[in-house]
């Protein structure tokens, strides 16, 4: 369930870094975690899924990479990243 146009254009406008920015981790962690969050939803409505869970848990894991790279190359936008999103480290 892809984000849509004007949810994901809002998302790209809070957490870029100029003004043609929607490819630095912080901009696809931030879309990665509203994507993750409408799955939950969708998922605590339809139990059983199967399909959307495993999109869910790619998504998961593809959000802890850019996590990872993120904090191997710049410690103070990982930090900056996890308050803004409230995500644990």
């Amino acid at each position: 369930m892809p984000l849509k146009r004007t949810i994901k254009k809002k998302v790209i406008s809070k957490h870029r870094t100029h003004d043609k920015d929607t490819g630095s981790p912080q901009v696809q962690i931030a879309i990665l975690t509203k994507e993750i969050v409408e799955l939950t939803k969708h998922l605590q409505e339809h139990k059983k899924d199967q399909s959307a869970r495993r999109g869910l848990l790619g998504k998961v894991a593809q959000r802890r990479r850019l996590l990872t790279y993120l904090k191997m190359n710049s410690p103070e936008r990982y930090q900056e990243v996890l308050e803004a999103h409230k995500l644990k480290k």
